[in-house]
């Protein structure tokens, strides 16, 4: 019965224990999550924002770079034609009043250079156009004094000008190059004009990049050179050119795609050169590295994840088998402690039983020797014989009774009996224990008695006649204690949610090794034939039953303290 108790109790302590490191994992688990994983991410976040914004930075100048490269090339091509133009001056047929055959001779001269020329005229003084070669005959004899290039030109401190797109007499989208040249008297001026559509196929050919678009807009924001795909020449374009000159690259949105745009501005007309490309494309490297560096950090979270669980339960695993391992020990070294407690115990009993029976044996004999004849006896039993008979069997009743008393107390401190709880005052139930009978043979002791209680001490749940055995035990334990003379001081006070009661006497006290027995049955610190060493394990049972405990505090030659802790009743808990 007894090794089925003890597998069903051993039985929910083992599923606590698996339970517990089953918990124990989890919160490890999380901790160690949480210690490493979470600095790992917010460290990947961080270099991620951080990367991206240098390979955003770094398309930026890539298309900036572009742009002004661009630039570059569009202005040496626009100075190469005014070199171009400038050169026909010099050649060694020029003639102030040139004739067709001349004229020709400068166009075919021009188209050599560049397939971007569309004709060529030559004026005089006064911005008559005297001489022309191209496919607008009519416009030989014009007069160009008024249009605005040729004012721009005669005004400008440099001896050349470009002009916008405009139609001028053609009534056909094209724009000017026209150089002037003094010659003796008067001012003579050349002039080409360059074909828009070739100039566009120029641009394509310089653009670097994939999907690049290149555009030109006059500072008005109208389109000079144009995609048609994209808009139409001398339309107005979506973009400012204020707000393009003020910064490098701009994200913008056009026919519900963003683009990235860079400009540039021309030096040698005033002209924004536009270089755009869907963000698509030209963050492209930055998208494919953000997903390579998603899943790179996807990655080592999960070899992390992986580690830190295979680390942790290997880890559990070795302290779960340690536990065990320690918890076996102790159930060993706690059941040989039961064998040696059983042992003591045993001899305890034993000595303690032996006394009466001692007694009883004694008196048997007695008896004995009263009735036989050997030793004087008589058969016949007269008063004196039956008297003295009466008082032999009167100690053998009293050892009798000594050695049951013994058997109870030794049941009772081995049973674990329900208390009747009901709630109780332990400041009455004190003074019942030593109020008449006691106090007066305390006082006839010389032994002071100092009642030391709280007022306002709340009531308790509590077996009454039980804590009175005990309170009655731990005052007869301070008298023995004391012996004659000395102070009993009996106290009551509340600590949070708990009353407790500390008897105190000052009498010899105690060494650590009695303090270290004192509830061990049939363990007293009294002269033989005192006490019975029982006692004190009764009153711990009491006490633990109700769910309190009790504590010791004593030193040789300065006395002791034993300090009863009980719950307070659930209906005067504070908080």
């Amino acid at each position: 019965m007894n090794n089925h108790t003890e597998k069903t109790k051993e039985a929910p302590a083992q599923e606590d224990f698996r339970e517990y490191y089953r918990k124990l994992r989890k919160r490890l688990f999380a901790a160690s999550c949480i210690a490493f994983l979470i600095p790992l991410i917010l460290l990947s976040v961080y270099f991620h924002i951080q990367f991206n914004v240098n390979l955003k930075k770094s398309s930026q100048l890539h298309l900036m770079s572009l742009a002004e490269s661009q630039r570059n090339t569009i202005d040496l091509f626009l100075q190469e034609r005014v070199a171009n133009i400038l050169s026909l001056f010099h050649r060694s047929e020029f003639h102030l009043t040139p004739n067709q055959a001349r004229m020709n001779s400068y166009l075919m001269h021009l188209s050599e250079f560049s397939d971007a020329f569309v004709d060529v005229g030559f004026m005089n003084p006064q911005g008559l156009q005297i001489g022309y070669a191209g496919p607008y005959p009519h416009l030989r004899g014009k007069d160009y004094s008024q249009e605005n290039w040729y004012q721009s030109l005669m005004k400008a401190e440099r001896n050349y000008y470009i002009s916008d797109i405009y139609l001028g007499f053609r009534n056909k989208p094209h724009f000017t190059i026209a150089v002037k040249q003094p010659v003796g008297p008067g001012t003579y001026v050349m002039r080409a004009t360059l074909d828009p559509d070739k100039f566009y196929m120029f641009l394509r050919t310089i653009a670097q990049g994939k999907a690049v678009e290149c555009s030109l807009i006059n500072m008005e924001g109208n389109y000079q050179i144009v995609d048609p795909d994209q808009g139409e020449l001398l339309a107005k374009s979506p973009y400012n050119p204020l707000a393009l000159m003020a910064s490098d690259v701009v994200e913008f949105s056009f026919e519900g795609k963003k683009h990235l745009v860079a400009s540039a501005r021309l030096t040698e007309v005033p002209w924004l050169l536009i270089v755009g490309q869907p963000e698509e494309i030209a963050y492209a490297k930055m998208y494919q590295t953000r997903r390579v560096m998603i899943a790179a950090g996807v990655l080592i979270v999960l070899v992390v994840f992986t580690a830190i669980w295979l680390t942790t339960s290997r880890l559990l695993r070795k302290a779960e088998e340690t536990e065990a391992s320690r918890r076996e020990l102790k159930s060993q070294l706690f059941h040989a402690a039961k064998l040696v407690s059983i042992g003591e115990l045993a001899a305890g009993v034993a000595h303690e039983i032996n006394n009466p029976l001692a007694i009883i044996l004694s008196q048997c004999r007695v008896v004995n020797d009263i009735f036989d004849p050997e030793y004087g006896g008589s058969q016949a039993a007269g008063p004196e014989t039956g008297e003295q008979v009466r008082e032999e069997v009167a100690i053998i009743e009293e050892a009798v009774y000594r050695a049951r008393g013994i058997t109870e107390k030794l049941l009772q401190s081995s049973r674990r009996t329900e208390p009747k709880l009901e709630k109780c005052h332990m400041n009455d139930l004190i003074d019942e224990v030593i109020d008449g009978f006691m106090e007066r043979e305390l006082k006839v002791s010389n032994i002071e008695l100092v009642r030391d209680y709280d007022p306002e001490l709340p009531h308790i749940l509590t077996d009454r006649d039980q804590m009175r055995q005990v309170i009655q035990n731990l005052i007869n334990n301070a008298v023995d204690a004391i012996g004659e003379e000395g102070k009993i001081t009996l106290a009551a006070r509340r600590a949070g949610n708990e009353v407790r009661i500390t008897v105190s006497d000052t009498g010899k006290g105690m060494t650590q090794e009695e303090l270290e027995k004192i509830f061990l049955p049939f363990f007293t610190t009294k002269q033989a034939g005192k006490g019975t060493g029982l006692g004190l394990p009764i009153s711990l049972n009491i006490v633990e039953s109700m769910g309190g405990r009790i504590d010791v505090q004593s030193m040789p030659g300065a006395g002791t303290s034993f300090i009863i802790t009980l719950p307070v009743a659930d209906s005067e808990r504070s908080g």
